[in-house]
Parts: structure tokens; C-alpha cells; sequence
């Protein structure tokens, strides 16, 4: 397809972009898809936009190129990555195709592809060149995880003796084992045994009644310090930076639950930076923010006293370092806590909470309600990585309702259904939603949704039986702004040559389409069949529609009747 593309000098140049169908024209990412060696095009200067000069013209602006999206997709025959959107013909390319195994995880930072091949085989691929960089042998391994930047490799092992050391750290990038230690069993709780914070600046082990940290650099050093925490039941590092861990000691003795914050440095005191005690308080979730600066904790009770919930019952409380804030998040709503989750610059957090149908709040981190994103059945809130957009969801148990909405216009921009979703995640560069229905959770209707930021479907794919589908994670810093991208290919002008001129591979007719995607129209309200009936019997006498617009026929009798009446009203008028 042939276009012309007017530059900032106001010259019109050709350019050759290859790959697009109709339907690619204008999206604000088709710049992603071109291949700049065939469109004859010449780097330039690179900022946060990239400036290139075309072989023949002036310099046109465009935004940066950013990286590719990939897809990891898990079925029975084993895994395969994608190319993830915008496709080619609106179908996926594959990047790797088919490799054979259990279970798959990328590293938190997207560079390293953990592959479980079998009980004694591990596999590591580097995500830039897909190729298998590593391949780690051991027997009866039950569990696998990687560290957050794909240093370390831990494996548990089934255990053949009360003495054997059955936890393993490796170095994946020299295969070699830096860390064994010994664990009876593993829960949620306890796997991974050593936990490391988003940066790998911390690595921690929660123990007996301590909590043990090592140097992540050189785990030959082994336990550096402790902390004693009498009765710690779980921890959760901050994120990044990695400078302190949350610890939760459940009820004992009369005495309450509580969260405890302490520093990680090894020179820090040994007592809590900030404290929180609960009463009837089984399990809690803490969910740190980005930058480290406070902990959202969930506390969930098994049983509700005022017997409104068969679930039990539970609190939202927020704690910060500083000090500013320690105590309950004021929720507008009786009802349990349904989904928490933090804006990627960790100023702001969302929740869904109450009995249904559900709320749906913004508060910034001093607790103060921002914006109320309205209520239905809804038990998922998914922020995307830019901070700019959200989906409030009903998934599970629920219909499957979502809302999408754009925090910064603070509007809706649109909603729709995605019936049977087992998981849901934005993209990295916070464009797509996509939704699947996997097995075991599921074994009907197995497949993948993806949906544009305002709600409408982009993608539907089924499948036989589908197992795990992921985002490749990136950092949301190297994508560039939606409205960025929207606003470079507005500012450039198209024109299609006239039919006839070029070659016949270039006679393609271009569909002017909007560069953003459409917003999906609200469904009519429901009627019953005997509304319709009565509906359609309308249409048939006055010559209207069912709708409640009027044919120029019906129009014509109504002011006939009109007419009609207000004679007979004049002359009862004169009568009198």
C-alpha cells in the first residue's frame, strides 16, 4: 500500500509501509509495525520521540519505537510466545513455538523465561533472543520460582531424608549452586523460601520466630542478620526500593494480631517503625506501593459475628513509614473487601468493596476519597501501568461485567463482558486488557479476550483447552504515553494515489478509520415478549416504530387527531 505522508516541511514524501491491513490504518502504533529498512527510512536523532528523515523528503517526528509485546501461551502440547498486538491480518505471529512442559513464568523484569520441562529438567530462556541459556538438572523438584530479575533460580525437592537439604539456590547465569537449606513443607506463606525485593537488593527467609536476611550479591556470606519477631506467621518485602519488610503475628494467648514494619539495613534497630493490632484477625494481605512509603493491609476474619456473611469478615488498614496515617481506610460501604490495588507511581490506591453490588473508590495516600468509579457486581480492580486507565470487573462467581475508566478525564469510556474469566491483566505499555478462561478452573470455553483501554474487543481466540496465558512483563517507563502517540499520527496528513496509478499491489483503497478504538454501544434495554408484541401492534396501526420514532404517515394522523380535537373542543366551547 502505497500512501503519501506530508512531513513537518510540508513536502509530501512517499512511504512504503509494509504488514497493514485496512484496519491497521492510522493506529496509533502502526509506526511499531513497519519495518524501517523497507520503508526506506533513516534514523535521525533519537529523543523521547524518534526524528527520522525520509531518503527523498524533510524530517517527519514519530513516537519512539517501543519494545515489541509478547504473549506467553500455555496448552497441553506445551507453550508458545506471541507477538503480542497490534497484529498482522488480526491474527498473531509466533515468536516460540511449541516447547513441551508443565509450567512457564517470566522474571518479574520480563528478561529471563522460567520453563519447567519435568520433575528433574529446568529451563532458562533469555526473552530478547528466546533461546535457552541455561538447563538446570535435578531430581523429584515439586516447585520452581525465579527471582524478580532472573539472577536465581530456587527449587524445591521432594525430601528422601529428614537431613537432606532439599531447598537449592542457583545462579542462572553460571548454573551453579550458591544457597541449600532445609524446609519440611511449603505453603503460600513459605514459597519461595528466600524472598527478594523488585530490585534484588534485599533477599529474606522467614524462620522460627526471626526473620533472616543475606547478602543478594553473595549468598556465600550466608544469614548477615536477624530480626526476632516472636510468632511470625508471614512477611512481605517492600518492592522498590527494597529498604523494609512487613511482618503479620497472628492471635495467640489472648493477645491480637498484628503487623509490624521494620527496616532492612543490618545496622537498623530491631524495633517496629510502625505497628497495627487486630482483633478477630485469621489471614491478612499487604500490598506495598511503589516507592515504598506504605502497606495496605487486608484483614480477613473467618467468621463475621454479625452474621451478614457467610465468608466471614474484613477490614482495610493502611500504614506508612512516616507515621501520617495508622488505622482503618474509611470505606463507604458495609460489606468485605473485595480487590486492592496501588496506581504504579504509589500516590494513589483502588478498591472494591461492600456487599454487592459493590463499590468501586480512588484515595490518595492520606486516605482521602478521590473518585468514586460507581457500583455494580464487581470483586476486580485492574490499574494499568501508566496510571491512566482502570478496569472495574466481576469475574469468578459473578457475570463478568467490566467498566473502563480514565482516571485522569475522571470519566467512563465504555463497558462490556468478558463471562467466565479465570485471569485478567493489563498489557505493560497499558493499551490492551486481556481476559482468558483456563483450565483446571474451567474445562469448556476455554480462550483468550483482548480488549482495547476503552472496553472494545480487539482479539478473540478459543481453544480446546488452554492452561496459562501471561504478558511478557516490562517496565511501563519504556512504553510512551497513549495520547502522545494519538496526538503523532493526527499531526500527519494521508492521501491514497488515485485507482489506476502504481502497481497493482499498491492499489489498495484506504478506509479512513480513527485513530482511537471504538467505543462499544450500550446494549437496548431488555423487553418482554409481550412488550414487543405490543410494540410491533403499534408500528402496524400508527405507522411508528417500535423505538419510538414516528413515520411522516404517523406524523400526518397525529396532527389530523390534533386538529380533530381541538375543533370539538371549540365547538363544546360555543355551545356553552
Amino acid at each position: 500500500m502505497k500512501t503519501q505522508w506530508q512531513g513537518e516541511g510540508g513536502k509530501k514524501t512517499n512511504l512504503i509501509h509494509m504488514g497493514l491491513s485496512e484496519s491497521d490504518d492510522l493506529d496509533p502504533i502502526f509506526l511499531a509495525k513497519i519495518n524501517p529498512a523497507k520503508a526506506n527510512l533513516k534514523p535521525y536523532r533519537s529523543f523521547q520521540k524518534v526524528t527520522c528523515r525520509l531518503s527523498d523528503g524533510p524530517v517527519m517526528s514519530v513516537a519512539n519505537s517501543s519494545p515489541a509485546l509478547e504473549i506467553l501461551v500455555r496448552e497441553p502440547g506445551g507453550l508458545a510466545i506471541w507477538n503480542g498486538p497490534p497484529f498482522t491480518n488480526n491474527q498473531p505471529s509466533i515468536k516460540l513455538d511449541r516447547v513441551p512442559c508443565t509450567s512457564a513464568k517470566f522474571s518479574e523484569d520480563g528478561s529471563k523465561l522460567m520453563v519447567i520441562k519435568s520433575e528433574s529438567t529446568i529451563s532458562i530462556y533469555d526473552c530478547k533472543s528466546s533461546k535457552e541459556i541455561r538447563s538446570f538438572e535435578s531430581s523429584n523438584i515439586l516447585a520452581a520460582a525465579l527471582s524478580p530479575c532472573g539472577t536465581y533460580l530456587q527449587t524445591f525437592q521432594k525430601v528422601s531424608s529428614p537431613q537432606e537439604k532439599n531447598v537449592t539456590v542457583w545462579k542462572t547465569e553460571t548454573g551453579e549452586s550458591v544457597y541449600t537449606l532445609s524446609q519440611k513443607n511449603m505453603t503460600k506463606a513459605t514459597w519461595p523460601s528466600i524472598r527478594f525485593s523488585s530490585d534484588e537488593a534485599v533477599a529474606s527467609r522467614m524462620a522460627t520466630n526471626e526473620l533472616q536476611f543475606f547478602d543478594a550479591g553473595d549468598f556465600s556470606k550466608g544469614i548477615v542478620h536477624k530480626i526476632r519477631i516472636p510468632g511470625i506467621a508471614a512477611a512481605e518485602l517492600s518492592k522498590k526500593p527494597g529498604s523494609h519488610v512487613a511482618a503479620f503475628v497472628p492471635e495467640s494467648k489472648g493477645m491480637p494480631a498484628s503487623v509490624q514494619i521494620y527496616a532492612c539495613a543490618p545496622d537498623s534497630q530491631s524495633q517496629p517503625i510502625a505497628r497495627r493490632s487486630f482483633f478477630r484477625c485469621s489471614t491478612v494481605q499487604q500490598h506495598w506501593n511503589h516507592g515504598s512509603t506504605g502497606v495496605l493491609v487486608v484483614v480477613q476474619s473467618d467468621v463475621d459475628k454479625t452474621n451478614q456473611s457467610y465468608y466471614g469478615e474484613s477490614k482495610l488498614n493502611y500504614l506508612t513509614l512516616d507515621g501520617t496515617h495508622d488505622g482503618l481506610v474509611p470505606l463507604r460501604k458495609e460489606g468485605p473487601v473485595h480487590d486492592v490495588q496501588w496506581s504504579y507511581s504509589g500516590k494513589e490506591f483502588a478498591v472494591v468493596y461492600g456487599f454487592m453490588p459493590a463499590m468501586a473508590t480512588i484515595f490518595d495516600k492520606k486516605c482521602n476519597p478521590l473518585l468514586e468509579l460507581g457500583t455494580g457486581p464487581y470483586n476486580t480492580i485492574r490499574w494499568n501501568p501508566k496510571g491512566r486507565f482502570i478496569c472495574v470487573a466481576g469475574f469468578g462467581n459473578l457475570p463478568g461485567d467490566m467498566a473502563f475508566w480514565d482516571y485522569v478525564e475522571k470519566k467512563q469510556l465504555g463497558t462490556t463482558k468478558a463471562e467466565w474469566s479465570v485471569t485478567s491483566e493489563w498489557s505493560p505499555d497499558g493499551r490492551y486488557f486481556m481476559t482468558a478462561t483456563t483450565a483446571p478452573r474451567l474445562q469448556v470455553d476455554n480462550g483468550i479476550k483482548i480488549f482495547h483501554y476503552n472496553g472494545s474487543l480487539f482479539f478473540k481466540k478459543m481453544f480446546e483447552k488452554l492452561y496459562q496465558v501471561d504478558w511478557k512483563a516490562d517496565s511501563p517507563d519504556k512504553f510512551g504515553e497513549i495520547e502522545e502517540l494519538v496526538k503523532s499520527v493526527g499531526s500527519l496528513k494521508v492521501e491514497s494515489k488515485p485507482q489506476g496509478q502504481g502497481s497493482k499491489s499498491s492499489q489498495t483503497s484506504v478506509k479512513p478509520t480513527s485513530t482511537n478504538p471504538p467505543v462499544q454501544k450500550k446494549p437496548a434495554a431488555y423487553q418482554p415478549p409481550h412488550a414487543k408484541a405490543a410494540a410491533a401492534k403499534q408500528t402496524e396501526l400508527f405507522g411508528g416504530s417500535p423505538s419510538g420514532e414516528m413515520s411522516k404517515n404517523a406524523l400526518k394522523n397525529k396532527k389530523k387527531r390534533e386538529k380533530q380535537r381541538e375543533k370539538k373542543a371549540a365547538e363544546a366551547g360555543g355551545a356553552d
